[in-house]
């Protein structure tokens, strides 16, 4: 619902693109919460069309920005930050989202470049080495068995 309403704000102000605050980690942490919890991988895109609003595009500035470097800029220039509205978030244990992030630093102790190989795993997907894929969130899922011997001659 939020998404939606600031797609429509930004149509009546005669904008064409929405910029969110997603950093680096949020995308690894998306990654993540995508595989442990909803069995699927998949990642959060730096670009995305909309689908509902035709000529409007989402963007991610901060994609390849770590928290830290965020964190660190917001203090030095003491720019104001608006909390995440999320009920989620606000939970005391903090949800999945907060495990995840403590799994990842946990993980870091014993693979240094645990972040870097979640985030890299996304861009070095093998078709040929997953049991099955979709295109598209919505569209039609594809089983190796689908293909499998095509590309054997």
């Amino acid at each position: 619902m939020r998404r939606g309403h600031l797609y429509k704000q930004a149509q009546l102000l005669g904008c064409n693109k929405i910029a969110l605050g997603h950093h680096y980690d949020d995308v690894i942490e998306t990654t993540m919460l995508s595989l442990l919890y909803g069995g699927e991988f998949k990642t959060m895109m730096p670009k995305l069309h909309s689908r509902n609003y035709e000529g409007m595009e989402l963007i991610r500035p901060f994609y390849l920005v770590r928290e830290e470097q965020v964190k660190s800029f917001v203090a030095r220039f003491g720019i104001p930050v608006m909390t995440c509205a999320c009920r989620v978030t606000q939970r005391e244990d903090g949800g999945k989202r907060k495990q995840v992030k403590q799994l990842i630093k946990d993980m870091k102790k014993s693979i240094p470049l645990v972040e870097s190989s979640i985030f890299s795993s996304a861009q070095k997907v093998s078709l040929g080495a997953v049991l099955g894929w979709r295109k598209r969130d919505e569209g039609p899922f594809t089983s190796f068995l689908d293909v499998y011997g095509q590309d054997e001659g």
